[in-house]
């Protein structure tokens, strides 16, 4: 399928970044939008399409970010937009609790679809992943009644008082320097995770590093009092951790000998970013629940809990839900955006991204010295960068990156527990000439940073 893309793509640079309108924008935003809030980027979005922001002066930037991997089937695809539009000329809501609609359940059953395994599955809808996450562990705790749940080193799960309990990483998100927003919630467990280039034995398995992780939860817990095992297939904010093969089969082989709910959390991995639907069918891993969100409904926020129908079914009426979960106007957009992933091979394009970076990214690693890994999945990819000639994290040289990126036209973001990781998400809709021309400028930028370390 060709891409018809609405605005030019094509990088251009008309004024100082941030320009005079963006700035104009950020001190009214200094009287009324909240500290805690923060913005990678400095300039303010007018117009999006494919792999390309345009901003309130004018300047058009190449995306690699896709919103955080939301944005895959572009930032304004027509079938979005379509759906949006007819379904919004409609009603824009009743509240499924109330009065349900047929786009609930349409999007149901795509899911039910599109996740690995045959087995009956229903899903529940909510708004983000973060509710996802917490309504699969609800979930868990009734079907099992248990209550401990095991999450791992690095992994993040959300900003919410139990997933931030689930999330490794502390600050930004559990607190920062002197400050918490604990207490969490109790019966939480952080169990080590695979992490290859990291590992003290380099030679462990993916196998070895899950008996490992094992033993623990039988040593601190005991299989029969987990309700959940939750794990990110290919880790998003903790760096694009992808675990060593065999650890996650492990991991799902103990959960099932256990009678633990086995959860896959596909909030960032899912909707075809890792050149598969979902992450999990990278191992032929098959969840017990799959968390779902961002590439979900191209950009409307949208969220669901979906996997075997008997643990889903085990709940109350009434004991899962929300006023604004499954919206009818996000439905609509899921639905469009379900259509373009298949239209378009999205699945198909997210490896094809990863054929074009991955080569440039790997030489790129070889000639500066500052890249330890270079590691992701389809168009999930990162680099993580350490001192030349070591394995100390190098965050600085990643903030120098990202800002001489945008500088240049180019919005990338950052990721890793130590700050150091450089994520590449572009919408899965990027053309292969604009890709390459992002590639372009990230190594030039990265040479200059890395040079400027020798040099110094």
């Amino acid at each position: 399928m060709t891409m018809d893309y609405r605005l030019e793509q094509k990088r251009s640079l008309r004024t100082d970044v941030p320009g005079p309108r963006s700035a104009a924008l950020a001190a009214r935003r200094e009287n009324v939008v909240g500290a805690g809030v923060a913005s990678a980027q400095p300039f303010y979005v007018q117009d999006a399409d494919g792999g390309i922001l345009v901003d309130v002066d004018g300047n058009a930037f190449i995306d690699l970010g896709s919103g955080i991997a939301v944005t895959s089937v572009g930032a304004s695809d027509a079938a979005v937009v379509g759906g949006v539009r007819e379904q919004a000329g409609h009603f824009t809501h009743t509240c499924f609790l109330v009065s349900p609609y047929e786009g609930y359940v349409a999007v149901c059953e795509a899911l039910a679809e599109l996740t690995p395994g045959r087995h009956a599955k229903k899903a529940v809808l909510l708004n983000s992943g973060a509710e996802a996450v917490e309504n699969a562990v609800k979930v868990a705790r009734i079907a099992t009644g248990r209550s401990a749940v095991v999450a791992f080193d690095h992994a993040f799960h959300g900003r919410t008082n139990l997933t931030m309990a689930l999330t490794a990483k502390n600050a930004p998100y559990k607190g920062g320097d002197g400050t918490t927003f604990g207490p969490f919630a109790p019966e939480i467990y952080r169990a080590p995770m695979s992490y290859p280039f990291r590992e003290e034995n380099p030679e462990i398995t993916g196998a070895q590093a899950a008996e490992r992780a094992i033993r623990m939860m039988e040593s601190q817990i005991g299989g029969h009092g987990i309700a959940a095992i939750i794990i990110e297939p290919v880790q998003g904010e903790g760096g694009f951790i992808v675990p060593a093969p065999g650890f996650l089969p492990r991991l799902a082989e103990y959960a099932r000998e256990q009678g633990i709910v086995f959860i896959a959390d596909e909030v960032q991995t899912g909707f075809c970013r890792t050149g598969a639907w979902f992450a999990s069918e990278h191992e032929g891993i098959v969840p017990d629940l799959i968390t779902v969100a961002k590439g979900m409904a191209g950009g409307l926020p949208l969220a669901g809990v979906v996997g075997r129908a008997e643990l889903l079914d085990a709940v109350h009426g009434g004991g899962l839900g929300g006023t604004y979960g499954g919206n009818p106007v996000a439905c609509a957009a899921a639905l469009g955006a379900f259509g373009t992933m298949r239209e378009a091979d999205l699945n198909g394009r997210a490896r094809r991204i990863e054929e074009i970076a991955r080569p440039r990214l790997e030489a790129l690693a070889a000639e500066t010295g500052v890249v330890g890994d270079v590691r992701g999945r389809g168009a999930m990819l990162a680099l993580e960068f350490v001192t030349p000639g070591g394995t100390e994290p190098d965050a600085e040289i990643v903030k120098r990156i990202i800002a001489g990126c945008r500088a240049e036209g180019v919005v990338i973001l950052s990721a890793g527990t130590y700050g150091n990781v450089i994520r590449l998400l572009p919408p899965l809709v990027i053309g292969e000439d604009l890709l390459a021309e992002a590639l372009d400028v990230l190594a030039a930028v990265t040479r200059a940073a890395a040079g400027a370390l020798t040099a110094g």
